[in-house]
């Protein structure tokens, strides 16, 4: 139902749903038929899923698919193609499409950010400059300041690379490519001393890099082999009180691991450095969640919903809490929410269809037929394959004296349960 999101993971989701899910204009294309675009939907779930795996060359082929079939799907399906084809080194159809993206969007900064990326790939540094400065007015991803610094190190703007270079290193201070830039500017201004210490800092940052990544591998190794007492002194030098980043990706490690207490204690820590983060307060509830601490959970949701109420996983896990409190009714509204934010998901739907026939047996036993009768409809809807709501709704029909309706209930309850069998 609910899974262990890497830290890549949320934010790409946050990006996709919070920068252009009301953004782009409506699509002028004609409807594409009831099977292209049912077919199409089933693409884009899987772009999305692949886009999680990390497996871009799959996203690529799942989202042009997705577009190839239903044109109207562009504004859920082009920006993630985008970001998959720069991931996969495709810069070429990359700028294609995040160049559309523009003349959709306008001026967008999460589109600006690559589009500066790409820029510097390319060479053309005065244009990358252009498109991060603007981007940097509201900036969509940490590194944003670095890249603009480092154009404008190439285009020899020295005072303006100094500026945001060490805006960056504010932002992320254990980026050593962010000292290693410093140090050129220092040398081409003449300060040898600053560009000597700005050098020893990126290497020593650098070696920091270096023996993080050795003892992340024989944590995961270790945890791999069920040696959980090896691998927890290996793990705990990981922990970094200060950097909501290594809290994170340690923390995930643990949780992957069902080694809950480590992630907790990560996540309570990274979600106290980044309180205004989506991400943190979601990976601090689903740790909650999957040690069964439930009103726990709640808190951390109900905080970051209040800022971001448009992120189907912050709904999804906050509807899935609800029903563990036993608040039925309040967790079809976030379901139905996160159902609508992202109906590729099927974790949600399995958790809202599952939702709308406990309400619907509870409104049955109270004699509040209509009611039932919606939500029955609605699980029906959610999965049209499942005969169980089509049984529910002869027997409320039957009930109600509508025996047509209870017949065609019946009868389409006998044809989908004989369907599933064969």
């Amino acid at each position: 139902m609910i899974s262990y999101p890497s830290a890549r993971v949320l934010v790409l989701h946050c990006f996709v749903f919070l920068a252009f899910g009301a953004g782009i204009a409506p699509s002028m294309a004609q409807e594409a038929p009831p099977d292209s675009q049912k077919a199409a939907e089933a693409h884009l779930g899987k772009g999305y899923e692949a886009l999680k795996q990390d497996q871009y060359d799959i996203a690529v082929t799942e989202f042009r698919s997705a577009l190839a079939l239903d044109p109207n799907l562009a504004e859920r399906s082009r920006f993630p193609l985008a970001v998959a084809l720069f991931e996969s080194n495709q810069l070429t159809d990359a700028r294609k499409e995040f160049e559309t993206l523009q003349k959709e969007v306008g001026d967008h900064p999460n589109v600006l950010y690559y589009i500066g990326r790409l820029d510097i790939e390319s060479g053309d540094f005065k244009s990358a400059a252009e498109k991060l400065t603007k981007a940097a007015q509201k900036p969509p991803f940490p590194d944003t300041a670095y890249y603009l610094g480092f154009a404008l190190l190439k285009t020899g703007d020295l005072a303006g690379a100094e500026k945001w270079l060490k805006n960056a290193a504010n932002l992320t201070p254990r980026d050593s490519r962010v000292e290693f830039q410093l140090s050129k500017v220092y040398r081409e201004q003449g300060r040898e001393q600053e560009a000597k210490e700005a050098l020893a800092r990126s290497e020593e940052l650098r070696q920091h890099d270096e023996d993080n990544s050795r003892l992340k591998l024989e944590c995961v190794q270790k945890l791999d082999q069920g040696l959980r007492e090896e691998a927890r002194p290996i793990c705990e030098k990981l922990y970094d009180s200060d950097n909501a980043d290594v809290l994170t990706s340690l923390g995930t490690i643990y949780g992957r691991h069902g080694e809950f207490e480590g992630a907790l204690k990560c996540f309570r820590r990274a979600a106290e450095l980044q309180p205004q983060s989506p991400q943190t307060q979601y990976n601090l509830a689903l740790t909650y969640y999957q040690m069964n601490n439930f009103a726990d959970a709640r808190a951390p949701l109900e905080t970051a919903l209040a800022r971001w109420p448009d992120i189907s996983q912050l709904n999804s896990l906050y509807g899935a809490v609800l029903i563990k409190l036993g608040e039925d009714t309040s967790a079809q509204q976030a379901l139905q929410r996160a159902h609508e934010l992202n109906p590729q998901d099927s974790g949600t739907t399995d958790l809202l269809y599952r939702n709308s026939l406990e309400l619907a047996r509870q409104a049955h036993n109270v004699r509040q037929y209509s009611h039932a009768l919606q939500y029955l409809q609605q699980a029906a809807k959610l999965k049209p394959e499942e005969s169980e709501p089509h049984r529910r709704m002869s027997e409320i029909y039957s009930l109600t004296a509508q025996a047509a309706k209870a017949t065609a209930e019946q009868r389409q309850a006998e044809r989908l349960n004989k369907s599933s069998q064969n």
